[in-house]
């Protein structure tokens, strides 16, 4: 359900993920979620029309369109969220990173008074340059600091060639995919999801990452990075699909 009106249109991964334990089902093939409408684009490949800063208000000019891609170029650019707000849905994005570089996509996103946007993170990471590539659950792929990528399904571009990614959020089931590949498969019913959101920086926000509509944010992190080919489909809750 989108809430307002849309227009139609390595390392060492197995050690990694043996101490991850078998909370994440990855690889898998899956059956293609039944949509609610058509894959719409989140980005015209021109402009940030559709585009603010967390504020509402235009965004900085850190970031800028540039060969078709939103491009984050700027020191202090701040975060860039959608104008529009979703809760189910099936998100395709390319994106590339420099060397050592760090970002996000955040979805199912909650505004906390005086902190501004929280919700589940796709990290985006040179897993080779950067510091959070030693940590399992903060790895490219991973639901931020909650679980970790399967590291023998990750197979990731040369840092500074395009990667594509995919986030399903439907009902209590979340997805992350990369180039083609399912990488994580979390159920935030869950106990296992309970208690690691317990033990996390995220314990005090309320609802976190329930199903309820909020922007997609994309995340400055002091690096540069570039989103293209930005498209998102509205689905059913999971109960109305089965």
């Amino acid at each position: 359900m989108i809430r307002t009106t849309m227009i139609a249109a390595a390392t060492s991964g197995a050690m990694i993920l043996a101490a991850l334990g078998a909370s994440v089902r990855a690889g898998a093939p899956a059956a293609e979620p039944k949509a609610d409408g058509e894959f719409v684009s989140l980005f015209d490949g021109e402009t940030l029309q559709g585009w603010t800063d967390p504020n509402g208000k235009a965004p900085s000019p850190g970031w800028e369109v540039v060969e078709g891609a939103i491009h984050r170029k700027g020191f202090r650019a701040g975060n860039l969220i959608t104008d529009r707000e979703f809760d189910n849905f099936d998100l395709r994005f390319e994106w590339k990173i420099t060397k050592g570089g760090n970002s996000g996509i955040k979805y199912r996103t909650t505004r906390v008074e005086k902190k501004g946007l929280y919700g589940c993170e796709f990290q985006l990471l040179d897993d080779d340059n950067h510091p959070n590539g030693k940590k399992a659950t903060t790895r490219c792929g991973s639901l931020y600091d909650l679980y970790a990528p399967d590291e023998g399904q990750k197979v990731l571009k040369p840092v500074g060639e395009y990667n594509t990614a995919r986030v399903v959020a439907q009902g209590t089931r979340i997805e992350h995919w990369i180039n083609g590949r399912k990488v994580l498969e979390v159920d935030t019913a869950s106990d296992d999801w309970k208690e690691r959101v317990a033990k996390s920086k995220f314990k005090s926000i309320k609802d976190f990452a329930a199903e309820k509509p909020g922007p997609i944010l994309l995340q400055d992190h002091n690096n540069e990075v570039w989103f293209r080919n930005l498209t998102i489909r509205p689905l059913p809750s999971r109960a109305a699909a089965e």
